[in-house]
């Protein structure tokens, strides 16, 4: 069975048109030749963007020149009222001020140290899951819960249960279905002067979401100044001095940071193990392989990992099919040449992880589901080239390698519990909000092992 697609629509469409699928889902507005081109120009009356899948050409944006293609500032026009001045949305010197009190946190034995917050939080969301019993269930709610749950534990120590990480799960639930991660902001160059327009609710659970991270991190700068912090990333990170100008972050610098590390950490997960779990329930050879593996799960012990090596290429390959992040964009600070197209200074460059993901020049069998193909040489090739679900370079994700723990974990043992099958009647259809995720989302029937 083939992993669902969304329709591509007809090459040639009105402008108004192309706006209109446009705002309904960035990922079916665009047309099937993407995933055969190298670069595309996209020309309107008002402005005119780039995307680029030629690989040589996406290293030399993300890896080779990154300072020349910062991230567009309009991008954060629909995401500031709750990202403020994250690291996700900065840019120079702000944002590697911001990097150098960020990184030191997730380095070396740190994903040792947090395993113990993640493994209570996988088997909070088996305990979850046993209380449903057998049946129907939509298992994207699941997933975002086990997620906050990490987040909260792995940067305050708290579980989701915790009345304020309680208050910003349910608040962004509701956040997170009304902001795509890109809309037509991020590429038509509106004045300031024009005022910007969200969805219903958008603002107001911006600042309620950020108003309960707020509380969390004031009570932290309370904790840190008493010597009775706990040894978590909010700590590090709030403790952690940038090493050229000895300053620490801020209340509401912590407030953007925890905001970001909430989205990303949270709401890219989620997404990821949803969509994870439904490729197992439509591919039961591979869910069985996966629940003997998973046996070796036993005691908390990180060492487990390197034993969970099928469950890791199974989550990679959801993420090379369903990544979190379907586009970025990137804009150009002087003018280029691109495959004898000229770019201008000021353009906007948009890398498609989605599209480059599933390029039918570079992959084999590029839609299907096939997670014994990072052991063939085409799939080793294409993870250097044209894989990039954390993006790549200088702003690849912090939290990948968190990630790439939590994910096989929670599946492991998800999996080592729970037999799951598609729900036949309710094909998830992927769209793009925050993160690709189903339009009526994931319905998979559960059954317990024993």
């Amino acid at each position: 069975m083939m992993p669902p697609k969304p329709p591509a629509r007809p090459d040639k469409v009105s402008l108004w048109r192309y706006a209109k699928l446009f705002r309904q889902d960035i990922l079916s507005a665009q047309p099937a030749r993407l995933y055969r081109a190298w670069m595309a120009e996209f020309k309107t009356p008002f402005f005119r963007s780039y995307m680029i899948n030629q690989p040589e050409l996406v290293k030399t944006v993300l890896k080779d020149r990154p300072m020349d293609f910062p991230k567009s500032s309009r991008v954060s026009e629909g995401l500031r009222p709750l990202l403020g001045n994250s690291v996700f949305l900065t840019n120079g010197a702000q944002w590697e001020r911001q990097r150098r009190i960020i990184d030191p946190a997730f380095e070396g034995g740190r994903l040792r140290d947090t395993f113990p917050a993640m493994w209570a939080a996988a088997q909070a969301a088996v305990a979850r899951l046993e209380r449903h019993g057998e049946g129907e269930i939509e298992i994207e709610e699941e997933t975002s819960h086990a997620a906050a749950d990490v987040i909260f534990r792995t940067l305050f120590s708290i579980p989701i249960d915790h009345d304020v990480a309680g208050q910003v799960f349910h608040e962004f639930r509701a956040y997170q279905r009304s902001q795509p991660i890109l809309n037509l902001a991020a590429f038509v160059p509106l004045p300031r002067w024009i005022p910007r327009f969200f969805n219903r609710g958008t603002r107001r659970n911006a600042a309620s979401i950020r108003g309960l991270i707020r509380q969390l991190t004031q009570q932290r700068m309370q904790e840190i100044q008493t010597g009775q912090a706990p040894d978590d990333l909010a700590t590090k990170i709030m403790t952690t001095a940038d090493p050229e100008t000895g300053e620490t972050f801020d209340t509401e610098e912590m407030v953007d940071q925890v905001a970001i590390f909430f989205l990303a950490g949270h709401e890219t997960s989620a997404s990821a193990l949803a969509w994870t779990l439904y490729l197992l329930a439509t591919h039961p050879e591979w869910q069985e392989k996966l629940a003997t593996e998973a046996q070796v799960l036993s005691e908390c012990d990180f060492a487990v990992m390197s034993k969970l090596r099928l469950s890791r290429d199974v989550f990679r390959e959801a993420l090379r099919l369903y990544p979190p992040v379907p586009m970025m964009v990137r804009q150009s600070t002087c003018p280029e040449r691109f495959r004898d197209r000229d770019i201008p200074k000021g353009a906007q460059m948009v890398l498609s992880p989605w599209h480059l993901h599933r390029h039918e020049r570079l992959w084999d069998n590029p839609d299907g589901f096939d997670p014994a193909r990072w052991q063939t040489q085409n799939g080793k090739d294409c993870m250097r080239d044209a894989y990039m679900p954390f993006s790549a370079g200088r702003r690849v994700c912090t939290g990948a390698g968190f990630a790439m723990v939590e994910g096989p974990l929670i599946l492991s043992m998800i999996l080592k519990q729970f037999r799951i099958t598609a729900v036949a009647e309710r094909t998830p259809v992927p769209v793009a909000h925050l993160t690709v995720r189903s339009e009526d989302g994931i319905w998979l029937h559960l059954e317990p092992r024993q």
